[in-house]
């Protein structure tokens, strides 16, 4: 895989796939974190000579303008991060976009494009072969910088590399150099933690991952499709009835390498203010809602003898205050783990994110993966398309 360095960008039109799908409420960005993560890249190639021609999407438009999904408030957000001029283009590919682009390019100025919406597309989620080749006659070279995006075969992720000389920029290579690293040659004890909802989303994760860690800690409600396999009593917990034999299996398959909560805070509603204790045995008519202060005690103690961690999942409700200590404790466990010893701690996934960043912590640890689904998939040992398309 070629990297940013091995292109000449120089009077070089650089299309670049970066991941501007940021939350936004009434136009107004929350949270800039995918812009910022997409800085060095761009900054590099105007440093390189090169004019940054940015594509993204936003949000699940049909396939058609949809002004609640347009990237124009990020283009002006991204104007006050840079010293040069960003121009929005309303259009993503056609006569217009060609036009725009030229423009900019041929000022002689240091200058970013930004395309509009590439969801606004109807050849772009299903990888069309026109789509890819009308953005693709935008550039002259192409850099790939959507972690978050390589896991879809789209026209601007995967099409598009197929025709333009490509490499991968600087976020996508720190990503894949990071998990990367720690799949493949991890300093131990190596550990993964997953939480969040579902089982079913995590089958292959857990299956590819436990044979080469060494400790697997299950938080979140995916636990209790784990704990109900078992004989445990789960009250009215979330479970999966249909993935207990899978769950059974796979704890029997790794039951030296799972390690499941062996206490819950419970609460009687799904509710901030809902009635709650802490419990060994989950009572009928309660629901465990995070993990309890002995399986708190337990998981941080195995982070902090660890060298490797991957982390993807809350270990409960952390969007209440009264169920998010125990993701709260891990994510500190994880910022104290890299201080005290150097431990790689990789954390990935937008909840377990979100958490990391609300406690302050996302810069005490190693890496924090700007893609929950491109990561999930490359734990699970499948090929991401937006990469195989650089080689």
């Amino acid at each position: 895989m070629h990297t940013l360095s091995d292109l000449d960008l120089s009077g070089q039109r650089v299309l670049t796939r970066v991941d501007f799908n940021v939350p936004m409420e009434n136009a107004a960005i929350t949270d800039d974190t995918r812009i910022q993560g997409a800085l060095p890249t761009i900054r590099a190639i105007l440093d390189g000579g090169g004019t940054p021609i940015l594509m993204s999407h936003l949000g699940r438009p049909k396939g058609a303008p949809d002004p609640e999904f347009s990237l124009r408030p990020v283009a002006d957000h991204l104007g006050t991060l840079l010293d040069v001029t960003v121009t929005f283009c309303e259009t993503t590919i056609g006569d217009d976009a060609e036009a725009c682009v030229a423009d900019v390019a041929a000022s002689g100025a240091r200058g970013v494009v930004l395309l509009e919406n590439t969801r606004f597309l109807p050849g772009e989620t299903s990888n069309d072969d026109e789509t890819a080749r009308g953005l693709a006659r935008l550039g002259d070279v192409f850099v790939s910088d959507a972690f978050g995006s390589v896991h879809r075969a789209h026209a601007s992720t995967a099409g598009v590399a197929a025709l333009l000389p490509s490499a991968a920029g600087k976020l996508l290579e720190r990503e894949l150099t990071f998990l990367h690293g720690a799949l493949e040659d991890p300093d131990r004890p190596f550990v993964a933690i997953l939480g969040g909802a579902k089982v079913s989303d995590k089958i292959g994760v857990i299956q590819a991952l436990a044979p080469k860690v060494d400790r697997l800690l299950i938080g979140g409600a995916m636990a209790y499709t784990f704990l109900r396999a078992l004989g445990h009593e789960t009250g009215s917990s979330l479970v999966e009835e249909d993935k207990t034999d899978e769950a059974f299996r796979l704890y029997d398959q790794f039951r030296d390498t799972i390690v499941l909560p062996s206490d819950h805070i419970v609460a009687d509603s799904f509710s901030a203010d809902a009635e709650t204790q802490t419990v060994e045995t989950i009572p009928d008519g309660w629901m465990g809602l995070d993990i309890g202060p002995a399986t708190t005690a337990q998981y941080k103690d195995v982070i902090s003898n660890a060298s490797t961690v991957i982390w993807n999942g809350p270990m409960g409700v952390f969007e209440m205050d009264a169920f998010a200590s125990g993701t709260r404790a891990v994510a500190q466990a994880l910022a104290d783990a890299t201080e005290a010893s150097g431990a790689m701690t990789i954390v990935g996934g937008g909840d377990s994110v979100a958490a990391i960043n609300e406690s302050g912590l996302g810069d005490a640890v190693s890496h924090v993966s700007t893609g929950g689904g491109a990561m999930l998939e490359l734990l699970e040992g499948q090929t991401l398309p937006g990469v195989a398309a650089l080689g």
